[in-house]
């Protein structure tokens, strides 16, 4: 009886542990990474861009580009990175690597659904979280 008990209190811990990697610490998909840094001319870089996070966390997201913003959308919780007043973040988008400044933005319905009309216009309205990049153009990463 101890026996199955030990062995499924590890399960468990197991399942946790590998649920909290695959939300808050798992790579992103590696092979769309390395086609965005090696063909930035490429078809998938038309629409996708790499964002490297605070933590140091890249991944890659659809966007929409009005200067000075860039928007993307959160499908998953790498968002919560992002809640606040802005948080510094880096973009590679089409080749070029920019820097900017970050918010997830929660508090603003009108300005949601102007900015997903043209982010993702044939996407189920309310899904995902807008994230704003104000996009620093006097400090643009080399």
């Amino acid at each position: 009886m101890k026996i199955v008990l030990i062995a499924s209190i590890a399960i468990g811990v197991v399942v946790v542990l590998g649920v909290a990697y695959w939300l808050y610490a798992a790579p992103a998909n590696p092979l769309v990474v390395r086609e965005l840094i090696e063909h930035p001319e490429g078809k998938r870089a038309q629409r996708v861009m790499l964002v490297t996070l605070p933590s140091g966390r890249r991944i890659p997201v659809n966007y929409f580009r009005e200067d000075p913003f860039v928007y993307a959308a959160a499908d998953g919780r790498w968002w919560k990175e992002l809640v606040g007043a802005g948080f510094p973040v880096t973009l590679l988008v089409r080749g070029e690597t920019l820097r900017g400044v970050a918010r997830a933005v929660l508090d603003d319905p009108e300005y949601l659904e102007r900015i997903f009309e043209k982010l993702r216009p044939n996407a189920i309205k309310g899904f995902g979280k807008l994230i704003e990049i104000r996009i620093d153009g006097s400090d643009t990463a080399s």
